[in-house]
């Protein structure tokens, strides 16, 4: 995430579209983060997530103990936070 994205501006944003508690979102974005350190990138230099690969690997962690479909919807409302930052996309 670069620096031009405020994370307390982006934490308020998904609470607001997910109603989910704070730390559960923090815990997932952590591991978002891990998973997303490990991806090599392309050519371009674009880094391409499959979604569902993400939610598996942050399911799997034994500190997350949230439902499939929250942890969806907060990986959600940050891709459209970003996108709207003009932060993030998607690949074609």
């Amino acid at each position: 995430m670069s620096e031009a994205v405020n994370e307390q501006d982006l934490m308020e944003y998904i609470v607001s579209k997910t109603k989910a508690d704070p730390k559960a979102i923090e815990i997932v974005l952590n591991h978002e983060t891990a998973f997303m350190n490990k991806a090599k990138p392309n050519a371009k230099g674009e880094i391409d997530i499959d979604l569902d690969d993400l939610v598996d690997y942050i399911m799997s962690k034994p500190n997350v103990k949230l439902d499939e479909m929250t942890v969806e919807t907060i990986l959600d409302a940050e891709m459209a936070y970003l996108m709207d930052k003009g932060e993030a996309g998607y690949l074609d």
